[in-house]
């Protein structure tokens, strides 16, 4: 990627906190990792020091300073996942491409990882190839996904998980949507809430595409701290006393439209930690 791109990305996306990730998101998109020399114009272009840069690097697991594979195949080894076998799918995966968990085939093609949570814990086995995501993975389904994987293709016999699904959300509380069509990520409308911290206060805004999370701020906040997340509409906080399984943070719940689950998401910037609960609507 030319100098005359990553400053074109700079440009688009600005130069707060929620702006740096949405940069290094696209130029790692672009080169399928993070070039040193990209980062060092990134601090450049952006005033900030390079150590700050890299710290956004490295704290967020969905960046690389390695280059990866064409393909990116994750396997969860949750709580949930790990008691449905995970293990052995884990397994599978190593000995059919020879490789272990965290490194890159010999050609290039395909880096194969794993990762404490992907967020899907009731549809557990999970595993996500390209951001195509796999439910109830069994060993005998790793060949299926390698194939397709390689071809770029899923067969339609794969269960509809095998790709990101949308998701609508609504106020626990006050059961009004917070769907915003006026603004979209990922082509899709965004789930627009309320954030906010020492007399802060502004927008947040997440995909409703699942399996492509990400999270932007109105305001700057300082990474690593616990805000308050609530309803744009009645301003009811959504946070219940569940905590985020990678960072233990207090856990922001919404509803699913349809009332058939809930969907949560870590309130402590820098984490991205979130979970889809199918079949539990109680609140």
């Amino acid at each position: 990627m030319d100098t005359k791109g990553i400053l074109e990305i700079i440009q688009r996306n600005g130069k707060n906190h929620a702006g740096i990730i949405a940069i290094l998101e696209e130029i790692q998109e672009e080169c399928s990792y993070l070039p040193e020399e990209a980062l060092r114009l990134v601090a450049r272009e952006t005033g900030r020091s390079l150590a700050d840069i890299y710290g956004v690097a490295t704290f967020y697991k969905a960046f690389s300073l390695k280059p990866k594979g064409r393909h990116c195949i994750s396997a969860c080894l949750g709580t949930a996942c790990h008691v449905r076998g995970a293990q052995k799918i884990v397994e599978e995966f190593s000995q059919e491409l020879g490789i272990k968990p965290g490194e890159t085939t010999p050609d290039n093609e395909i880096t194969f990882e794993t990762v404490n949570c992907l967020g899907a814990c009731a549809l557990g086995p999970i595993v996500v190839s390209d951001g195509h995501y796999f439910a109830n993975v069994t060993a005998r389904k790793v060949g299926e996904i390698l194939r397709d994987t390689r071809e770029g293709t899923f067969d339609s016999d794969v269960s509809q998980e095998a790709h990101p699904f949308l998701i609508e959300v609504s106020c626990p509380r006050c059961g009004r949507s917070l769907m915003d069509s006026g603004t979209s990520l990922h082509g899709h409308p965004s789930i627009l809430i309320t954030a906010s911290m020492n007399g802060k206060t502004g927008w947040a805004r997440i995909p409703s595409l699942y399996g492509h999370f990400s999270r932007t701020h109105e305001h700057d906040f300082p990474a690593d701290t616990i805000i308050q997340l609530s309803c744009p509409h009645c301003a009811s906080s959504f946070q219940d006393g569940s905590r985020c399984v990678d960072c233990g943070a207090p856990l922001a719940t919404m509803r699913l439209a349809d009332n058939s689950g809930v969907f949560r998401i870590c309130t402590r910037t820098g984490c991205d930690g979130h979970l889809l609960d199918i079949g539990r609507a109680e609140l």
